[in-house]
């Protein structure tokens, strides 16, 4: 051999280094077994600390600023608020996007960062831009900044109702009792009572009494600014210290504001009491929560940060009995959302699957080494590993969570690879007839070098998902730092524990003991010569050296063949469904409810207690939450609609959630007196969109319209289609009033005034508020008469310096129809068309509604762009693909360092493609679609496939360096790695199988197509590397053996040839 080769072989072996581990457990093993037993402390004692959530806490880089502009049309919210508000907000530092929503008396302003800012940096940076414009704003308004991340996700949300329907006796000791009480529980940071009614107070003037002192509205109104205010009025100092002097009372009670004094010019002081009747009453109401058809209050508890959320439901739960002890009324409390429950029962699927994965690996473990000891010893690795990532965990401040227990379940059939390899090497030198610490450490030494690398590898294909960023990123960033992180602590264990625990356990069989006594003259030489003609005879290599000879004596046609196979692979993309992000499931969906027209709230009302009823007597429907009417709070901020009705439907466990959906569209469908009635499909999963929307953008109006027309008209009739909507919904009616402006002056008034005259007739405003029982309540004058059609607005008197006159004398008045809503992206007017589909195959609906859209003709500078889900899909998958690339590109690097050699790692990686077609091929089997978690189950198999490849060629590389020819060693090693590559793959299969089958229903989201992909892959790949890879080296590293041998036949020939000639000279 060369002394480059040498050389360049020797690099490829780095285990005499690494294996100085080994030999220092094995000098202090009972270091080494009191620390196993701290760590294992360690690892229990942090498993109990881990806090128990859903998902990984992330924080969206989206907020909103929510404006709610009572009474103001669409057209004036963006005019006055949207459009001031969002050219603030564009200017700030990290803005990636940012969208503008103006409807009926609110505005909604979401903006987009990038991905790493906290919530409280977007929270300040969007307050900043809000108080600059301050100014700009109508007076009286208040923007509202809501950014949150799933921590802001209520826990658990209790219904309470009033056994006697009267929710409004109990509404206080509610908002009293319930946060004290709740508060107990550690991990609680907020509890919010909510669904009590407003109340207003009522001023019923008495007009003649008014005139008869000589009052008006006005002094009312003075008199409430004028009084119950406190005010410091300095300090006294005496004997005993300084008095604080204050000067002033309150007015918190109905009867102290009866009391008030008006100052009348013809009688001196009299009592609001004596020119008005005041009366304490409900406020007009514009929505209503109701559970399974009861009107309620809620009580909705979030966690911190650092909170358990199992913990903290659970703790709430207890408490439940000494709310309703509390109350003064029976109540019925109803719990509407709680986490709890799934995911204890998440965790607990996941942790089944996870020992049956660790059972079937034991008994894969036992069939190859047919030895209970080794058995053992080897599995002893997987608990071990997993208690030190406990530990990890719990540094680095992770949670047990369905994406972190779901890696460490997915991990237990990896965790067992190196052990299973130094196992199996060290009963080889044993069986070999070596002295047990001899042979641990030689049989350590060889497979150390190939074991890191591998390791190393495997954890290294995860450092790419750091470069993913959105919602795919943030969640699967803790399932990497999980997966790589057991990984590594497999090794650990693989080179301290597992020898340690060889030597204490394992030695030679008492019959070797025997022969050796007997003969101990050249006796490991002998005993290894047995060993090996013993393994030749193994039903395993029997089967497998002819197939290794046949194949690298026919190379090029072996290459064919995978060429083809390769080939195969990718013709069954185009067959496989494609997805997004499973909704992790959920036992909730939601209904949304829409009424022709503009439907009154008492239109709306009865509508929703219909189709409350006909949901609730659906089987398998355990809870109906029903919203009505206006809302404009968070929810807004995140795509809930700022008016009409939404059903939240929770089913039964047992039931079946497609089936509930499938029976409520058929029974609303056979219904023409519920309006229109949608179930807001999921797809986007967590924190993605629930539908494929088109963004359609234009500077004008008419070509917005147009545009939107042409699209839903162009989506409407495509087979995969359900549900098409758009944000550009039917035009509202409109009342428009356009002052005479000329008119108006010649009568002493502006445009101004008289818009403030009208606007107090149609929307009046309170004249105060009164602090009662520490909540403001507002003063509103009562019988008011309020314009109710256009005939009665006309009429509405003016007042002027000449007497009263009509509004229709110095105004128009005009029924105009308007947009309902809106939306606007950096001044330009947008529109949004929601595609909803019940097809299974995102990728071939997106495909279909791309084909759609490109045969429409837009109007010019009119832009549409397919977004939601499908634009999620497509951004994670590009990402994932960059990351499969540059997870190749670490692992070649880590190879070269390795192996010494830029070559050979090429040979290892021709493993990665063959990986993929055994994944298709089971992804097409199971009907599971290529999504997120798929690709991740990709990027996994990238490390898992090549480790075999490594394990192969290192054993290989070793006989080299001792002098073997390259066709011996390649035999040789090949032949001698069977079993421990195959050990691997079978442990790492049958450990993956019960998360494949999904035996719990539990482990869907993510661990089930991960599963079935490295599943699928894992055994193409093993099949394929045990083959191609030994022909691969052939071709490569035998280049010279098989030019000398070519040379050698020449030669041969030649003398045949001459000695034939010979023969016939001499006949």
């Amino acid at each position: 051999m060369s002394e480059e080769n040498s050389a360049r072989l020797k690099g490829s072996s780095p285990g005499g280094t690494l294996s100085k581990l080994a030999n220092l457990s094995l000098a202090n093993r009972i270091v080494v077994a009191l620390l196993t037993l701290l760590v294992a402390a360690g690892g229990f004692v942090s498993l109990d600390s881990l806090k128990q959530e859903l998902i990984p806490s992330i924080q969206f880089p989206t907020a909103a600023v929510v404006t709610p502009y009572p009474g103001a049309s669409p057209e004036i919210v963006d005019e006055q608020v949207s459009q001031v508000l969002e050219s603030s907000i564009v200017a700030l530092e990290g803005i990636d996007s940012t969208s503008a929503t103006s409807s009926q008396g609110l505005s909604v302003i979401t903006a987009t960062f990038e991905f790493g800012k906290t919530t409280t940096e977007i929270t300040d940076l969007l307050s900043n831009a809000v108080n600059g414009v301050e100014g700009s704003l109508p007076s009286d308004i208040q923007p509202q900044v809501i950014a949150g991340s799933f921590d802001e996700v209520p826990i658990i949300v209790l219904a309470i109702s009033a056994n006697d329907g009267d929710n409004e006796a109990i509404a206080k000791e509610l908002e009293d009792i319930a946060p004290s009480l709740f508060r107990q529980v550690d991990g609680v940071r907020d509890v919010a009572v909510s669904g009590a009614r407003e109340k207003r107070i009522d001023v019923d003037l008495d007009q003649q009494a008014l005139q008869g002192f000589g009052l008006s509205q006005q002094d009312i109104t003075r008199a409430l600014e004028q009084n119950g205010l406190v005010l410091p009025a300095g300090t006294l100092e005496d004997q005993e210290g300084s008095i604080a002097v204050e000067v002033g009372s309150r007015v918190d009670t109905i009867e102290q504001f009866r009391a008030l004094p008006l100052i009348s010019p013809t009688a001196g002081s009299v009592l609001i009491s004596d020119v008005a009747d005041i009366e304490l009453l409900d406020a007009p109401i514009s929505s209503i929560s109701r559970v399974n058809g009861s009107e309620s209050l809620a009580v909705a508890i979030t966690k911190t940060p650092d909170g358990n959320s199992v913990d903290v439901s659970n703790g709430v739960t207890d408490l439940i009995a000494e709310l309703e002890g509390s109350l003064s009324k029976p109540v019925t409390v109803s719990t509407t959302l709680d986490q709890a429950p799934f995911i204890e029962k998440s965790i607990e699927d996941l942790t089944t699957e996870g020992l049956l994965g660790l059972t079937f690996a034991v008994l894969v473990i036992l069939v190859f080494l047919l030895s209970f000891k080794s058995t053992i010893i080897t599995a002893v690795s997987i608990p071990t590993s997993v208690l030190i990532t406990f530990i990890g965990l719990a540094v680095a401040d992770f949670s047990l969570n369905i994406l972190t227990l779901g890696a460490l379940t997915i991990a237990i059939g990896r965790v067992v690879d190196d052990s299973i390899v130094v196992i199996e090497n060290i009963n080889r030198h044993l069986s070999y007839g070596k002295e047990k610490m001899e042979a641990i450490k030689t049989a350590v030494r060889e497979v150390a070098g190939a074991i890191t690398s591998s390791t190393i590898t495997n954890a290294a294909v995860f450092v790419p998902i750091g470069l993913v960023g959105g919602i795919v990123g943030e969640l699967f960033r803790p399932f990497a730092f999980t997966v790589a992180l057991a990984l590594l602590a497999s090794l650990l264990v693989s080179l301290t524990i597992i020898p340690v625990l060889a030597y204490w356990f394992l030695g030679m069989s008492k019959k070797l003991k025997k022969a050796q006594a007997e003969n101990p003259v050249g006796f490991e030489q002998r005993q290894r010569e047995e060993q090996e003609v013993q393994e030749k005879k193994g039903f395993l290599q029997r089967g497998y050296v002819p197939i290794l000879r046949t194949t690298t004596d026919h190379p090029w046609l072996t290459l064919t063949a995978s060429l083809l196979v390769l080939g195969y692979t990718f013709s069954l993309v185009p067959q496989l469904r494609t997805d997004f992000l499973d909704d992790g499931g959920s036992d909730q969906f939601v209904v949304n409810q829409e009424l022709a027209g503009q439907a009154s709230f008492e239109e709306q009302n009865a509508a929703s207690q219909k189709l409350e009823d006909l949901v609730l007597d659906i089987d398998g429907v355990e809870l109906v939450q029903a919203s009505v009417g206006s809302i404009a709070d968070s929810r807004v901020a995140f795509g809930a609609s700022a008016e009409g009705i939404r059903l939240t439907v929770t089913i039964e466990e047992d039931a079946d959630i497609d089936e509930v959906k499938s029976e409520v569209t058929s029974q609303t469908g056979a219904r023409d007196d519920l309006g229109d009635v949608s179930i807001a499909e999921g797809g986007g999963g967590f924190g993605g969109s629930d539908t494929i929307d088109i963004e359609i953008a234009s500077g004008s109006e008419e070509d917005l319209q147009n545009a939107v027309n042409d699209v839903v008209d162009a989506m409407r009739p495509l087979s995969y289609v359900d549900n098409v909507t758009t944000s550009l919904a039917a035009a509202e009616r409109v009342l428009e009033v356009n002052v005479d402006r000329e008119a108006a002056a010649n009568i002493g008034l502006s445009e101004i005034a008289v818009s403030g005259i009208v606007s107090q007739q149609l929307r009046p405003q309170p004249i105060g508020a009164l602090n009662l029982e520490g909540k403001d309540v507002d003063i509103f004058i009562a019988d008011q008469q309020i314009p109710e059609n256009i005939g009665e607005v006309e009429q509405i008197l003016i007042p002027a310096a000449t007497g009263p006159v009509q509004l229709s004398s110095i105004a128009n008045v005009e029924e105009v129809l308007k947009p309902r809503t809106i939306t606007s992206a950096l001044g330009d007017r947008t529109a949004t068309v929601s595609i909803a589909s019940n097809f299974d195959d995102l990728g071939a609906v997106t495909e279909q509604i791309n084909e759609a859209l490109d045969e429409v003709e837009l109007p010019a500078a009119t832009e549409a762009i397919v977004g939601g889900v499908a634009a999620d899909q497509a951004e994670s998958f590009s990402q994932l693909g960059l990351a499969l690339l540059a997870a190749i590109a670490i692992i070649y690097i880590v190879l070269v360092a390795t192996f010494g050699s830029l070559i050979q790692p090429l040979i290892l990686l021709i493993s990665i493609p063959f990986a993929a077609t055994g994944a298709f091929v089971m992804l097409l089997i199971t009907d599971i679609a290529l999504a997120v978690p798929s690709l991740i189950g990709l990027l996994l198999l990238t490390g898992i496939v090549v480790t075999n490849a490594i394990v192969l060629i290192d054993l290989i590389n070793q006989y080299r360096e001792q002098g073997r020819s390259v066709k011996d060693a390649m035999m040789d090693g090949s032949r001698q790695r069977l079993r421990p590559i195959l050990m691997t793959a079978f442990a790492t299969i049958f450990a993956l199988t019960p998360l494949a089958l999904g035996v719990t229903g539990g482990s869907g989201f993510i661990s089930q197509p991960l599963a079935v992909v490295v599943i699928g892959g894992l055994f193409s790949s093993t099949i394929l590397t045990l083959i191609l890879v030994p022909v691969l080296y052939w071709l490569i590293e035998g280049r010279k053996m098989r030019k000398q041998l070519r040379i050698q036949r020449r030669e041969a020939n030649k003398l045949e040839r001459a000695t034939k000639r010979a023969r016939h000279a001499g006949a």
